[in-house]
């Protein structure tokens, strides 16, 4: 069975779109989608720099039209199950027909915009750990005032707060953790610091026709999967000022019987933790063009299993 997923913030670098835009049609699908939420999409995917696409109100954007462009390019794709990273969850609502691709761009231009200004009241953001245990990284997180905002799986925690905290962080490691890894965002999403974010979001998902899912959709919040169009998209509202679950996902990929994993451009990070977490699950990530054929090949041998 395959799991079709897609990456969330940070997952950006300079100039990852361009071989994307080489393909056929592709420029003039990321031409339309830039007219329809006001941002041009095409400079900021081949010729910003790393400080222009951290802003959370372009890189939202661009990582959502990156991931349904280079699932386009897949063909027609039968998967198992869609998710999600956080902002990741609207490509994924994409691909499981709840949101058509524009309504899903336009949801995340407002959702990067609202969660930008929530960002900008208090200078905060991430770092990722690596190692120890989440029976002691957690506790000792909210000792520091911070709140383990992502929970990956495989041996990794982001932690979110203040700069303040953050620092402290770095000073002062959970036992177990070997590395503290600033992560490329501008702000401590999924907490309370994004809280006024949600009510933007919601007055957003109002205007919206969601349709239920085509294909099992897995959700962030807890890592169960979601039946209905209209709980995909409170779900989607909610979960940008409530900590991500991967680990719960990737217990539910598991237990679907998922025996491939697809990240969808810019892959990378989901298939290293799905490395570590999902041993035996064949996995490609798409960075460029060239990982397609070995994505194909992956679809032929277990979409349909």
């Amino acid at each position: 069975m395959l799991v079709l997923v897609a990456p969330g913030q940070g997952a950006q670098t300079p100039g990852f779109l361009t071989p994307w835009l080489e393909l056929p049609g592709a420029a003039d699908r990321i031409a339309a989608w830039s007219e329809a939420i006001g941002l041009d999409l095409v400079h900021y995917g081949t010729k910003a720099d790393a400080d222009e696409i951290r802003d959370t109100a372009v890189a939202q954007p661009l990582l959502v039209a990156a991931g349904l462009l280079s699932a386009a390019a897949l063909g027609d794709v039968a998967p198992g199950a869609v998710a999600g990273h956080s902002v990741g969850e609207i490509t994924a609502a994409a691909f499981a027909g709840v949101l058509d691709d524009t309504a899903a761009l336009r949801l995340v231009r407002t959702r990067g915009l609202a969660m930008a200004e929530a960002a900008a009241i208090t200078a905060t953001g991430m770092s990722a750990l690596l190692g120890g245990e989440p029976e002691v990284t957690v506790p000792h997180l909210e000792k520091l005032g911070l709140t383990a905002a992502n929970v990956n799986g495989a041996g990794q925690i982001v932690a979110a707060g203040t700069l303040e905290q953050l620092a402290d962080l770095a000073t002062d490691k959970p036992e177990g953790v070997r590395r503290v890894v600033p992560l490329k965002v501008a702000g401590a999403f999924h907490t309370h610091h994004m809280a006024p974010a949600v009510a933007k979001l919601e007055e957003a998902a109002a205007a919206l026709s969601p349709a239920d899912p085509t294909v099992t959709y897995v959700s962030n919040k807890d890592g169960r999967t979601v039946a209905t169009g209209a709980e995909v998209l409170a779900r989607l509202v909610g979960q940008v000022a409530n900590p991500v679950r991967w680990d719960l996902c990737m217990e539910t990929f598991q237990e679907l019987g998922a025996t491939a994993l697809i990240e969808v451009c810019p892959g990378g990070t989901l298939t290293g933790i799905a490395k570590r977490a999902l041993p035996g699950v064949a996995t490609v990530a798409l960075k460029t063009p060239d990982d397609l054929d070995a994505a194909r090949t992956l679809i032929a041998q277990h979409a349909a299993v």
